[in-house]
């Protein structure tokens, strides 16, 4: 049996932050990450401005620059039968300093807050390590129990849990936290195509005869999220490969150049899209952060960032109480106040965007191409281009902005 202060459950962006955080706070914390390493393709790659400034406040931009990376600083739309681009957000418009979203590997970026961590003496990350069930005595839970990479199994007990483990968390089994989910009209593939220097740069959405795709330039290659209706990509997948790089072909004509595309339906990942969040985030000694508390749509590809938002909100109310010994359920349950509003307002947001955007796209309601339909909002920003603005806001910072606790600042 073992023992620290908290026990950060996951090692994905929110828990690492969390981890460096109270770490360097002075709080003794253990990360448990299941998997041998950070390396999974199509995890979410978008650092947006608010986790930029806070690497900046941590002490980290100078690191974090050296990583390789990709600067997204406008979203480009094709519109009619030519495909004049319209440049639907421009992040060069913010008055900040980082108006731009990063677009690194994940993995880097949680290796990067790995080595961070290392060089705080109460900060320990245990990979190959995963949660098996809760501890639950006297109607609190106090730890986990865990499996290694090699079988063996042990338990971890501490004050605090944080479930920081997506969507799949061993905390959503928990009856009294309440989960309440909202119906999708969507699912994502996502695949790689090669990029070529004369090819368009930044971030493209495509809306054309039921076919509607973002695309995101990485630099040699372009990462792209295909939306699909729900429940509708086993049958797609009957289809050759070939008539897949057909059709990619004809509504992105750049790409019609006897260049490789796809070459296995292997290389076509399936995210399968939920929106949901618990009604309750805390049980006495649990609190669930992130996507464990709140599984968003990758509509504005935003779930990272408010993640991070999460962690840092729950380093700055946590901290103290922890170091000091003298954490209350209180302490716990202000988290959730403090970030359930913005989780609300984010995911409304995006349940309009899927009314009125994604199902009428996928119907053929809304068509970018030769028949333009464009809907009356788009209209607007061409009209008046002060609202321009407004996207690239929504987009770089979501709603709301969480301080780190001072002690973590470097």
């Amino acid at each position: 049996m073992e023992r620290t202060t908290c026990c950060i459950v996951g090692g994905g962006p929110a828990g690492m932050v969390l981890g460096l955080l109270l770490a360097r706070a002075g709080v003794p914390v253990t990360v448990l990450e299941k998997h041998g390493d950070f390396l999974r393709d199509f995890r979410g790659d978008t650092v947006h401005p608010t986790t930029l400034q806070l690497l900046d406040d941590l002490g980290l931009s100078e690191r974090f620059a050296q990583l390789p990376q990709r600067r997204l600083d406008r979203v480009g739309v094709p519109l009619g039968p030519d495909g004049e681009f319209f440049t639907f957000g421009d992040f060069t418009t913010l008055p900040t300093k980082y108006n731009y979203i990063a677009m690194v590997p994940q993995w880097d970026f949680l290796d990067l807050l790995a080595d961070a961590g290392a060089q705080e003496h109460s900060f320990t990350l245990r990979m190959n390590t995963e949660v098996t069930e809760p501890i639950r005595e006297h109607g609190r839970i106090n730890g986990v129990r865990y499996r290694t990479g090699d079988g063996a199994t042990g338990e971890i007990r501490a004050p605090i849990t944080v479930a920081c483990d997506g969507r799949k968390s061993f905390a959503r089994g928990l009856p009294e936290l309440r989960l309440r989910d909202f119906p999708t009209p969507m699912d994502v593939r996502w695949f790689k195509v090669p990029r070529h220097p004369e090819d368009p740069a930044g971030g493209i959405g495509l809306i054309r005869g039921r076919t509607f795709m973002t695309l995101l330039d990485r630099g040699d290659y372009f990462q792209i999220a295909s939306i699909i209706a729900k429940d509708t990509d086993a049958a797609g997948r009957s289809q050759p490969i070939e008539q897949f790089n057909r059709t990619l072909a004809e509504h992105l004509p750049w790409l019609d150049d006897e260049r490789e595309l796809v070459r296995d339906w292997e290389d076509v990942k399936l995210l399968h899209v939920t929106l949901d969040r618990l009604r309750k985030w805390h049980v006495p000694g649990l609190l669930c952060l992130g996507d464990a508390a709140h599984a968003m749509s990758p509509v504005g590809g935003i779930g990272i960032n408010l993640a991070v938002q999460d962690a840092v909100a729950a380093a700055r109310h946590l901290a103290e109480p922890l170091r000091e010994g003298r954490l209350r359920r209180r302490h716990v349950a202000a988290v959730q106040r403090r970030r359930l509003p913005t989780t609300v307002l984010v995911q409304r947001l995006q349940r309009v965007i899927h009314d009125n955007v994604v199902e009428p796209a996928l119907h053929g309601e809304i068509d970018f191409g030769e028949r333009a339909r464009i809907p009356r909002p788009l209209k607007a920003l061409t009209k008046m281009p002060w609202l321009r603005r407004i996207p690239p806001y929504v987009l770089a910072y979501g709603a709301m902005r969480e301080r780190p606790p001072a002690a973590a600042l470097r």
